[in-house]
């Protein structure tokens, strides 16, 4: 058994911000002058193109870039909307925005003309870099907002903006000189994905990058190792994919794959045997779908995998028990948010994981289960998982987004206490246990109660992944008259079963066996596909809404007609 090196590593940690800190000299520009050929990206087509670029390449682009944006009137603090797929192109625009102190907008390019269009007029955004993977929607978009001055069409896109992405680089003076940046200055604007109301536009600081890094380093086994290849399919334009892939690996001067294709679990276990990957970020949805399609890998590929991070959604011990038997590596679970990213986890290589555990306070970050007052709760209480403003030494934890985009109001409900000295809530319920390890119960609104039991979806969902059956679930509470709710299941089968009355009671009985009594699904619906956000994490309000009002149908229907 490895040792428990955590005590240490956490009680000695002390953070070292500089003053001024911009994250293209950082992740970029450093590495362009001191390791210029070293290999930045490593970019993957599906239809076979591959290549690499170097962070002197890199360097030179986003130099370029820089003057185009600077032409067209993109100055320090202005929002620059990225919509584009991982790919070569999308990274030069982000370091170019960062070299000019203005604000990186990442948007999924699976974003339809209406997001795209509340996103550029809420934020204000003057100019938008697209790929052909967005432009339509783009271009629909344009019309409902005025605001937006330039389109700058990259790769297949060409010929459909005001400027060609080529043709303006090609025709561009390098930018030499980037802005100096404070570490408290705005780097990137992200809007929230949107899972329990309508999105949010968090602005993050350069610095929320360091904040980021010991989360990173622990969770990929202390990253990094002269040879570390990373790839996660995680999308660029989120969080997941941003600040806990691309970033994190450029800042230690690493190699990243860009892929672009679909994902599938061949897919991904194909890509990570070509490029020898050696660490990734892969999200419980990507796991559960490897797991059931793919279940003794190491038969099928030659993999070089060290270390595997997992967040968005709670694990669970049946992910835990395939990556660590069938991957041969222990996987290490890592929770946080977009407002304050990489704040608990495991490390595998530092400190024993407990399989269903979210892990334990990353090094830097004081965490705490609190109650609705504000107070810390007795260990093994549920509570709302809270990161302290300061450090378990009291210096300033550099992890924290500065607000959200014009509104101060949810702002201010994020927090507990005297803004210099407070908990900012996560809305993540959890049990701390006596080691410091923290157990996860669900999002706040998506626990439920049911006959008179605090019923948390996650502990049922892992319960039935664990069938053979079950590709995926989600529960939901679905109202009752009698009880108020009862425990409702959806489930995506596995390929090769049939969802019958005989699998539904198969699957009752199975969780019946495993979990509380008051736990089991009293009723199970079979679908095709859960309804998810565009970062991989199911929207459980959906489904709780449809059974909502489905329950408000039947309630209004008139009583039935008879000769009584």
């Amino acid at each position: 058994m490895k040792p428990d090196r955590y005590g240490d590593l956490h009680g000695g940690f002390r953070w070292r911000v500089p003053a001024r800190f911009n994250i293209a000299e950082a992740c970029c520009a450093r590495w362009a002058r001191e390791t210029p050929d070293a290999v930045a990206i490593r970019w993957d087509h599906e239809d076979g193109r591959q290549g690499t670029v170097t962070y002197s390449q890199l360097q030179h682009d986003a130099e370029r870039l820089a003057a185009v944006l600077a032409a067209r009137g993109v100055a320090r603090g202005d929002r620059v909307a990225i919509v584009m797929p991982q790919r070569v192109e999308t990274a030069v625009a982000h370091m170019a925005v960062y070299r000019l102190g203005a604000v990186a907008m990442p948007l999924s390019m699976l974003f339809g003309p209406e997001a795209l269009a509340y996103r550029f007029n809420h934020s204000e955004a003057r100019l938008a870099i697209v790929d052909e993977s967005a432009i339509a929607a783009v271009l629909a978009a344009r019309g409902e907002c005025p605001g937006l001055e330039t389109v700058l069409a990259v790769g297949g896109a060409a010929g459909q903006g005001d400027l060609d992405y080529a043709a303006g680089l090609q025709a561009a003076r390098p930018r030499r000189r980037a802005a100096a940046t404070r570490a408290d200055d705005a780097a990137v604007l992200i809007y929230t994905s949107g899972t329990t109301g309508p999105p949010k536009g968090a602005l993050i600081p350069h610095r929320a990058l360091i904040g980021n890094l010991t989360g990173f380093v622990c969770s990929q086994n202390w990253y990094p190792q002269d040879d570390a290849v990373f790839w996660s399919p995680a999308d660029w334009a989120w969080t997941g994919g941003l600040m806990d892939a691309l970033l994190p690996t450029l800042y230690f001067g690493r190699e990243i794959v860009a892929y672009q294709g679909r994902f599938t679990p061949e897919a991904a276990f194909a890509l990570m045997q070509r490029h020898r990957v050696t660490h990734s970020f892969l999200f419980p949805t990507a796991l559960k779908a490897m797991m059931k399609a793919v279940p003794q890998p190491r038969r099928r590929y030659r993999l070089a995998l060290r270390a595997i991070m997992s967040a968005g959604e709670a694990v669970g011990d049946a992910v835990f028990a395939y990556t660590r038997d069938r991957l041969g590596v222990t996987l290490n679970e890592m929770f946080g948010q977009t407002e304050i990213n990489y704040i608990v986890g495991n490390c595998a290589a530092q400190w024993p994981a407990r399989p269903g555990s979210m892990g334990r306070p990353y090094p830097g970050h004081r965490v705490a289960v609190i109650d609705d007052e504000g107070r810390e709760c007795p260990r093994g209480t549920v509570g709302d998982v809270a990161v302290h403003r300061r450090d378990i030494h009291g210096h300033p934890d550099p992890v924290f987004f500065l607000g959200y985009w014009k509104n101060d109001a949810a702002t201010q409900a994020k927090y507990t206490g005297d803004p210099a000295d407070s908990w900012c809530r996560t809305g993540d319920m959890a049990v701390m246990d006596d080691d410091g390890y923290l157990w996860y119960q669900g999002r706040s609104d998506d626990m439920f109660k049911a006959a008179g039991y605090r019923i948390g979806p996650s502990e049922i969902e892992n319960c039935l992944v664990k069938h053979p059956a079950v590709a995926n679930a989600a529960v939901v509470p679905k109202p009752d008259a009698e009880r108020g709710a009862v425990v409702k299941a959806y489930v995506v089968l596995a390929h090769g079963f049939t969802g019958d009355a005989g699998l539904v009671d198969a699957l009752q009985q199975h969780v019946r066996a495993r979990l509380a009594p008051y736990e089991y699904p009293k009723e199970i619906e079979f679908i095709d596909a859960l309804p998810m956000t565009t970062t991989g994490k199911v929207q459980r309000r959906v489904l709780r809404l449809q059974e909502e009002a489905r329950a408000l149908s039947a309630n209004s229907l008139p009583p039935a007609s008879g000769s009584g």
